[in-house]
């Protein structure tokens, strides 16, 4: 069994792909991410890329029947006609089901990353704070609309950004941690401050998935 078919699991009902239930409750997050936010994220952006995703993939059955990590990472066999609608939406819904596994409501103090992912992180980058001040800064200089990621590549940890709803999948790396910098996951609470979104979003990390993410991908 290969990383692909272990997360995320399937999410398609009679050919169909489906959204994702959050995991906690929409004010879980708050005061980090508002529950206006999620809900709107949630339920209308990333409904709307699964609602375009099936729309596109109606008269490609084959192609209904794949996973999305599957058509992620085979964006060049795709058909011409809905490539690009498949890519955009496709890439979307695959990032935003992981984005909201990436997340968890805060627990207090002493909620940061240990074991093996600590040992990584720190191989890597030196330490913690270094890490986080460098993925931040990544992150604020994305231009436009997209992700920053940390994502396991040819057996090391590395930062990369992509633009609108590209996916590192894509590329041959494995997204360990995603931060969503369209302006509609934060500007109902931090206007145009993405800084600050930023900022306030290492305090939600759910750095247990992070973990599980980096132990399956690294086997």
């Amino acid at each position: 069994m290969s990383f692909l078919d272990k997360i995320p699991p399937k999410d398609y009902i009679d050919n169909m792909f489906t959204l994702p239930t959050l995991p906690y409750e929409y004010d879980a997050l708050a005061p980090y991410i508002s529950s206006q936010i999620q809900q709107l994220h949630h339920d209308k952006h990333h409904q709307a890329y699964v609602d375009n995703l099936n729309k596109a993939l109606e008269k490609y059955p084959d192609w209904q029947n794949k996973t999305i990590e599957e058509i992620i990472t085979s964006l060049d066999q795709v058909p011409e006609d809905v490539k690009t609608v498949v890519r955009n939406n496709g890439g979307g819904h695959y990032n935003h089901s992981l984005f909201w596994e990436m997340m968890a409501p805060k627990k207090g103090t002493g909620q940061s990353p240990s074991g093996t992912l600590l040992d990584k992180l720190q191989h890597s980058f030196g330490d913690i704070q270094t890490f986080k001040e460098q993925f931040s800064t990544q992150a604020t200089k994305v231009f436009g609309s997209g992700w920053q990621w940390l994502v396991w590549d040819n057996g090391k940890l590395a930062m990369t950004s992509t633009p609108n709803q590209d996916s590192p999948l894509s590329q041959g790396k494995t997204p360990l941690l995603g931060l969503d910098v369209w302006e509609h996951a934060y500007y109902l609470q931090y206007y145009n401050k993405r800084a600050d979104y930023v900022e306030a979003w290492w305090n939600i990390v759910n750095w247990d998935d992070v973990a599980k993410r980096l132990d399956l991908a690294s086997k």
